[in-house]
């Protein structure tokens, strides 16, 4: 809920203000066009640590077992 400008607090207006800057306008403009590529690169990157966790598991089960029975 926006307020007033009267009742804004200090830190709305530095926001408001920060806002306007090139480096923030740049940063906006970098994350949208960039989102895409980090939620696939990230999604990606999960299946790949899954599968491979996944082979860990299947090889701790088969090997680790072998030494509590000896």
């Amino acid at each position: 809920m926006k307020h007033s400008p009267e009742f804004r607090s200090k830190r709305e207006e530095e926001r408001a203000a920060l806002k306007n800057t090139a480096g923030y306008k740049l940063w906006s403009v970098m994350f949208t066009l960039l989102y895409p590529f980090i939620a696939i690169f990230t999604f990606l990157f999960s299946g790949i640590i899954m599968f491979f966790s996944g082979i860990s598991k299947v090889l701790a089960y088969l090997f680790g077992g072998s030494h509590a029975r000896h």
